[in-house]
């Protein structure tokens, strides 16, 4: 395996996650940016865990200086069609999921087969509940939107009634379920801690590492070839 310097970007709790696994895999942190640190510094590949204000003028810098980013940031939806456009005019190399975890990316997958089962049954109904903790920015969470596109990219074509708790210090939870007037069908993630983003987060900086293009972590779990 390649020996990368790793820039960090955001340095609060996942930031620190993220430091840790990066030094576990034996990498090399080539910087950290956070409030009051902002100068960017040579790197192989960057895993920015900022904020979606802090990430519309990072990109700035990974576009100028043609730096590999993985982003893990969530809230800037409405800004993804201007990134990828840049990102392809730079031949720049992206991975961007608004949940990093192996476990959920697989839920994912098993979400979208459940909702294509379901697709011509209109005798349920569709719901997604999700629970964070009350520091958590966003909400919905980008994990529930991305649940929910991936039910509607299997063919669940009615109405998804979306709901979403944020208290205390809940990790993460997502429920998708499938009600009828006989009987319920859950399906639940729940995130323990927060060390499988970060362990995610890193593995996508090592598959992206000499690649351009925008992916997403299911191609990273798809093709680590």
């Amino acid at each position: 395996m390649t020996r990368l310097k790793i820039l960090l970007v955001g340095y609060g709790k996942m930031g620190h996650l993220v430091e840790e696994v990066v030094r576990q895999r034996g990498h090399e942190i080539a910087g950290i940016i956070d409030v009051g640190t902002p100068a960017f510094v040579p790197a192989d590949v960057a895993i920015d865990f900022s904020t979606a204000a802090a990430l519309r003028a990072n990109f700035n810098e990974y576009v100028q200086r043609r730096l590999p980013v993985v982003i893990g940031t969530t809230g800037w939806r409405a800004d993804a069609d201007r990134f990828m456009t840049r990102a392809a005019d730079a031949k720049l190399g992206v991975v961007a999921a608004p949940n990093f975890s192996i476990g959920v990316n697989l839920f994912e997958m098993i979400v979208a087969e459940a909702a294509r089962l379901m697709a011509g049954r209109e005798e349920y109904e569709a719901f997604i509940h999700e629970r964070h903790h009350s520091t958590k920015l966003d909400a919905p969470s980008g994990t529930a939107l991305l649940l929910r596109d991936a039910m509607l990219g299997a063919g669940y074509t009615r109405a998804i009634d979306e709901s979403h708790v944020r208290a205390g210090r809940i990790p993460g939870v997502h429920e998708i379920g499938f009600d009828s007037a006989s009987d319920t069908i859950e399906l639940t993630h729940t995130a323990r801690d927060r060390t499988g983003f970060a362990s995610g987060a890193v593995l996508a900086a090592e598959w992206l590492h000499g690649r351009t293009g925008w992916y997403t972590m299911a191609d990273v779990l798809k093709n680590r070839g």
